[in-house]
């Protein structure tokens, strides 16, 4: 019998084909995905990590294997076809997680957004603990030429540079995105003002603890303020920093890499593997990097009150006395980004097809 090269190739792309339908099929539908980047312990029912009070309160009833991911697990709202993951801490595991996620067969996720909610620290020039503040732009605050503080040049403000300077304050600006890496993303300031717009007047837990917090930060008006709805910029660091003097370089960081358009608000160390791997994926067009938004709720203060040193307030935290803003800061992170995810979820037909635009 002659070998019919032409009919075996027929029938091979024709199984393929049937294939990619099949799969296409039993593809879960996935409108948002709800990103968190650690739990405590179980993910209902004990201590609660970012994502306890989401599995609990959307609900996320469902579970679903996550390979590639710390957790293991991720959880889905079916009425919802909301999503929710655990990445793991850092911007290595979020980067990797996000990948493995993007890449799963059993989602397309072309037209998903994607909402990262996630605690941090925040600068007490900017606001107060227990706010909840969404990030118009993330700024890479690990990539950088650094001297060691005893060697720093009396002309310099810190010891810090860009990657491709010499100095703390090079001008122009080197390239934000190079083969050096990726120093500052602007996420979509449509998306991201109506976000706010839509949660600006939500009503934040205030609680003893915080009240307690921010009355030592006499001087610093922001930071005695009740918690609030804020929009502000978050810089991305994997390296846990702390102090008056850090902070005055996160300020300067920030100002330095959007040119003066962005304001330091909130520290956190996900946020640019987050979007580099979103960024990263959109490329090969498998995700929209317009329907992304992140939103850090204050657990702490980067910088110690009047009186207090940086080495005081690191040993706060470490012995976890001074966090008051932990538990009210996990519900503003799901009280304010739920809003968003059950606005996305429950009117899909509005925003399926065209992000929604604020003012």
């Amino acid at each position: 019998m002659r070998f019919r090269a032409d009919l075996f190739f027929a029938t091979a792309l024709s199984a393929v084909a049937s294939s990619a339908a099949s799969a296409a099929d039993s593809q879960l539908p996935v409108r948002v995905v709800v990103v968190t980047t650690f739990e405590i312990g179980k993910d209902s029912g004990d201590v609660p990590g970012e994502f306890q009070t989401w599995v609990e309160k959307l609900p996320l009833s469902q579970e679903l294997a996550a390979p590639g991911t710390d957790h293991g697990l991720m959880r889905y709202n079916p009425d919802l076809q909301v999503l929710g993951v655990v990445t793991g801490e850092g911007p290595e595991h979020m980067a990797s997680a996000m990948t493995a996620l993007v890449l799963d067969p059993r989602f397309d996720l072309r037209k998903t957004y994607f909402v990262l909610a996630g605690i941090g620290g925040i600068d007490p020039k900017f606001g107060s603990v227990g706010s909840a503040v969404w990030a118009p732009r993330v700024i890479n605050g690990g990539l950088a030429h650094l001297i060691d503080a005893r060697e720093i040049p009396k002309s310099w403000p810190d010891g810090f540079t860009p990657v491709m300077g010499a100095t703390p304050t090079d001008k122009p600006t080197p390239p934000l995105h190079s083969q050096w890496g990726d120093m500052a993303y602007t996420l979509d300031p449509a998306l991201v003002s109506w976000a706010y717009g839509l949660t600006r007047d939500v009503a934040l837990q205030d609680t003893d603890g915080l009240r307690v917090s921010r009355e030592r930060y006499r001087g610093y008006a922001h930071a005695q303020k009740p918690p609030q709805v804020m929009l502000g910029d978050t810089l991305s660091s994997e390296t846990f920093w702390i102090g008056a003097r850090m902070n005055a370089w996160a300020e300067r960081w920030v100002a330095y890499w959007t040119e003066g358009k962005g304001v330091f608000a909130t520290t956190a160390e996900e946020d640019v593997g987050f979007m580099q791997a979103l960024t990263a994926q959109a490329r090969a067009g498998r995700v929209d990097i317009n329907r992304v938004l992140i939103l850090r709720t204050a657990s702490n203060y980067d910088m110690p009150p009047p009186g207090k040193s940086a080495a005081d307030l690191l040993a706060e935290e470490a012995h976890e006395s001074g966090f008051s803003g932990f538990l009210p800061s996990l519900e503003a992170a799901y009280k304010v980004g739920s809003v968003v995810v059950r606005e996305l979820a429950m009117h899909w037909d509005k925003y399926r097809d065209a992000a929604p635009k604020g003012n």
